[in-house]
């Protein structure tokens, strides 16, 4: 298989980088909610004009998927949804406190979970009540995830007339087999349908995740999927590696790692999925990620405008995100804060009067060269540093640029062709906080 020595060689736990420093090396002794909300305060005055970006988790799912490594709380009680709501509300009635002014949102998520388990008249309800405190600029990007189980022509209209344009369905594998034991069931029939009446509606971007390492997935499997979503023709494919980390997610001792298709096996699935991904037109934009040349995502990608945030890739840039709910991230820049990562923990902080923030860090000079460096590598393949590259750093990339993953001059460090497959590896080499601290326990995944 072509390459199979290289995914074998850096196969290593790293880090996925939606942030740096990544979470397990944020300096948690001093960071405090005074400083999160100055920084914030901060941010704002200084690209108010720019707008912000909102990410809204909404946690709850019906049934576990046992593959999820998301933050999920598992209930058919929808008496849940209007006190959820009413935190969410809350929370974002305390950031526009300290904003002083009505903000302007240029990008707003509905993540989860499953955003929607929620209602569409109790969705309606929340972004009502956010929207009318704030403007929506002029090229705002609404999106929301979806399961195509449970997502309604309701949840669709309501959320088309509130201004959302683009959804991103959770498939993961149409193989029943792989299905059974990650306990996600949904049809190609069911996709297509929605896919079908979300565009007909008016979205113009439709993105699937798909997912290869997945207990009982084999070549054949796999290929059956591919093909069945190749033919709805969505306008962007996430197509992640299982990160299997069952000391962090119990659900995913449902099944054993002699379960997986390790090594080769697991090598040969995403070498299949990529090239026929590519072979039906799509183009690799990034870590893990593919479009099709009419897409945004391609198109910023073509023009070095791709950024990256807590909400993975996206055209548009903000420098404050602002995320509300259980266990979401929030973003100034110089900042990161974390909400609480249980529901009783958040909702309590909340009837409190308390902002809801848990943990967090505050950037340093040398955290924001970093960040920009590894940001520049994710979302373009390159990055260059100003004062030349350090010898550490050098040696570091020694194999990298060995085995022509990349090349470099005195100031630049660019991705090769092949090298595009390795970027969390690569971005390794430039991440002081883990050389420094090498980590003792698993806390990151595998790289492929």
């Amino acid at each position: 298989m072509e390459n199979a020595h290289l995914l074998k060689k850096y196969n290593t736990a790293a880090p996925r980088y939606t942030s740096y420093p990544t979470v397990p090396y944020w300096d948690l002794d001093t960071f405090s909610s005074q400083a999160w909300q100055q920084s914030v305060l901060n941010t704002y005055q200084q690209s108010q004009s720019e707008g912000i970006s909102l990410y809204i988790h909404l946690p709850y799912c019906e049934s576990l998927c046992t593959y999820c490594g998301c933050n999920t709380r598992i209930t058919k009680n929808h008496g849940v949804e209007i006190p959820y709501i009413e935190a969410l509300i809350r929370e974002w009635g305390m950031y526009r406190a300290i904003f002083g002014t009505k903000p302007k949102i240029k990008e707003l998520h509905l993540g989860g979970g499953t955003p929607t388990f929620f209602s569409a008249e109790n969705l309606n309800l929340l972004l009502q009540s956010i929207l009318n405190e704030a403007d929506l600029a002029i090229d705002a990007e609404l999106s929301f995830e979806a399961h195509p189980a449970n997502t309604t022509t309701a949840h669709l209209q309501t959320l088309f007339d509130l201004g959302f344009r683009r959804l991103s369905l959770g498939i993961q594998d149409f193989d029943t087999k792989v299905q059974k034991m990650i306990n996600r069931f949904q049809t190609p029939k069911q996709v297509a349908d929605i896919t079908e009446e979300a565009r007909k509606m008016g979205y113009n971007s439709v993105n699937f995740d798909l997912i290869y390492g997945l207990p009982a997935q084999n070549i054949e499997g796999l290929t059956q999927t591919i093909n069945e979503v190749i033919e709805m023709r969505p306008d962007r494919i996430a197509f992640y590696s299982y990160a299997h980390v069952p000391w962090l997610k119990p659900g995913q001792r449902h099944y054993t790692e002699a379960d997986l298709p390790q090594g080769d096996e697991k090598f040969a699935l995403y070498q299949l999925g990529r090239d026929l991904l590519m072979q039906a037109g799509y183009s690799d934009i990034g870590m893990d990620h593919f479009s099709l040349p009419s897409d945004s995502l391609y198109i910023a990608n073509k023009a070095n405008k791709m950024h990256r945030n807590f909400m993975g890739y996206t055209h548009q840039h903000t420098q404050l995100l602002i995320g509300l709910g259980v266990s979401s991230i929030s973003d100034s820049w110089g900042a990161f804060a974390q909400n609480p990562k249980t529901v009783e923990a958040y909702l309590q902080k909340i009837s409190d009067g308390q902002l809801p923030v848990e943990k967090g860090h505050v950037l340093h000079q040398q955290d924001l060269t970093i960040r920009k460096q590894i940001l520049d590598m994710m979302c373009n393949g390159f990055t260059h540093f100003e004062n030349g590259i350090p010898t550490e750093v050098l040696d570091r990339l020694m194999p990298l640029i060995n085995d022509k993953l990349v090349a470099v001059t005195e100031t630049n460090v660019t991705a090769t062709e092949v090298g595009k497959t390795f970027l969390r590896n690569i971005c390794m080499a430039f991440d002081e906080r883990l050389w420094q601290k090498q980590p003792q326990t698993r806390i990151f995944s595998a790289a492929i």
